[in-house]
């Protein structure tokens, strides 16, 4: 399931590292968006891998943010644990956010504003 949050970038958490079973090293990194919501507004992401973590590196704590996501459960010994895997994080910058006035152009604009009367 791959889904979409926008939000704050509220806290970037330490990078986790260890080797697997398989003799692997692996290393990933938790970061929490606060989406603005009135209850439990707070996500958790992980991003694992170095590539996936580097994502992180170009963002700072109160960037406004768009994160692709996969949501996904397993079960262990009769319990399911979720997890919330970051694949893309995108930068919401002044040009994406809403501004109180429209764009409309002004009749300054206009080189010849008389050529364009349909009388």
């Amino acid at each position: 399931m791959s889904l979409t949050i926008k939000g704050k970038l509220s806290r970037k958490l330490s990078v986790e590292s260890g080797t697997s079973k398989a003799g692997k090293e692996w290393q990933k990194q938790s970061f929490l968006v606060d989406t603005g919501a009135q209850y439990n507004p707070e996500v958790c992401f992980q991003l694992f891998g170095e590539d996936k973590i580097q994502m992180l590196s170009h963002h700072n704590e109160g960037d406004q943010l768009e994160i692709s996501f996969n949501l996904s459960s397993r079960e262990y010994n009769g319990k399911y644990f979720h997890n919330i895997d970051a694949w893309k994080i995108e930068s919401l910058g002044a040009s994406t956010q809403n501004s109180t006035e429209p764009d409309i152009p002004s009749f300054e604009d206009s080189k010849n504003a008389d050529d364009d009367l349909p009388f």
